[in-house]
């Protein structure tokens, strides 16, 4: 409702109205009966005030309202009988910004001030005073710009609800879509890669108890297995994240690291810096970090002790994690699925992630996430 066909902005538009009041205010006063010398100059910055003060009504529509109703009644008070059009558009203006109580308010306030100026200021008979007034400010225009604020404001109103109704359907539709590729996931992978890891975990148990040699093309089986069960459990769980529940974030690390040390790795938890609150994305994000590099240190390195480290900076939240496994300084490995997905997270938000095997052993995670802009 604030752009225009041709998208002009808002304050342009608002601009050009005003001039255009002003302008039309000024050429009513000076083309009709109206005072000289002083009196005529007051009156004319009057109406141009009135008129370039309406440019401000999308922003402060109750300060315009009070600006236009005293340079109507200062206009009239000068001698120029001119209808009060700045103060009808600021009118319009304060019933669309949802202020009907205050517009009226003003309005039968200034149907009072207005008769008494022209008494005071003019004299005359009383039928005069009243139609001088009505020059000023005539009710049936007062009414119209009351009605057609309010119908601007119903038809923005009714605009904002449907869009939020679209926004919600979309969300919805996402959702069960989201719980569709999960079932269907579920239905069609998880039971054929449950017998595939069941039985290669079966044939490598009985080959080594026969002491046979596991063939390596087996031992590979298992072990995709395993990881294609992970990360099928991993899938499947995002995918039914639907909001229903608060994601797990910063302030779920310490049970994180709890249940972890229950495994038999000693994990431990430091917190560095001023803790404050950080993006959501942010939070969900480090939390996904450490949980993968966690499993995966309790899985594949081999490690008897892990430390996360979460350092909180001014414009960026870090995260780290060591352990001292099997890892050796060396090329880097070539990164697996649960390493690809931390680097897509950070990535996402901007920030930057280094894995590779430590100096002194062990292999370590570190991710620069920045708070700034992050959502």
């Amino acid at each position: 409702m604030d752009k225009g066909r041709l998208a002009v902005p808002a304050e342009v538009t608002d601009w050009v109205i005003a001039v255009g009041v002003a302008a039309l205010m000024l050429g009513t006063g000076l083309s009709g009966p109206h005072p000289a010398g002083d009196r005529e100059l007051l009156g004319c910055a009057l109406l141009a005030a009135g008129g370039l003060a309406t440019a401000a009504r999308r922003r402060a529509p109750l300060v315009v309202l009070a600006v236009t109703g005293l340079c109507a009644v200062g206009h009239q008070a000068a001698g120029f009988e001119v209808l009060a059009v700045s103060y009808l558009v600021a009118v319009h203006g304060a019933v669309r910004a949802g202020h009907r109580a205050a517009a009226l308010a003003a309005s039968l306030c200034l149907l009072a001030v207005l008769p008494l100026t022209a008494l005071i200021s003019h004299g005359g008979p009383a039928r005069e005073v009243v139609a001088q007034a009505r020059n000023t400010l005539e009710i049936a225009w007062l009414i119209a710009a009351f009605a057609a604020g309010e119908a601007v404001r119903q038809a923005e109103q009714r605009a904002g609800e449907a869009e939020r109704t679209r926004e919600e359907t979309a969300r919805r539709r996402a959702d069960e879509e989201r719980l569709r590729i999960a079932r269907e996931l579920h239905d069609s992978l998880t039971h054929q890669i449950s017998v595939i890891k069941v039985q290669s975990e079966v044939a490598v148990h009985v080959a080594r108890r026969r002491g046979e040699q596991v063939p390596e093309a087996l031992l590979a089986i298992q072990e995709a297995g395993r990881e294609a069960s992970r990360e099928l459990r991993a899938t499947l769980e995002a995918l039914r994240d639907d909001d229903t529940t608060p994601p797990h974030g910063l302030g779920h690390l310490p049970d994180l690291v709890k249940r972890f040390r229950t495994t038999g790795l000693r994990t431990t938890l430091t917190i560095e810096g001023d803790p404050h609150a950080v993006p959501a994305a942010v939070s969900r994000t480090a939390y996904r970090i450490v949980q993968e590099s966690l499993t995966n240190v309790a899985r594949h390195a081999a490690a008897t002790t892990a430390s996360v480290l979460i350092d909180y900076r001014p414009d960026a939240l870090s995260v780290r994690v060591d352990d001292d496994g099997e890892a050796a300084p060396g090329p880097v490995p070539t990164p697996g699925l649960g390493l690809l997905g931390m680097r897509e997270r950070v990535t996402a938000l901007g920030g930057r992630l280094h894995t590779g095997p430590r100096g002194t052993g062990g292999f370590t995670v570190q991710a620069e996430l920045p708070t700034n802009g992050a959502s």
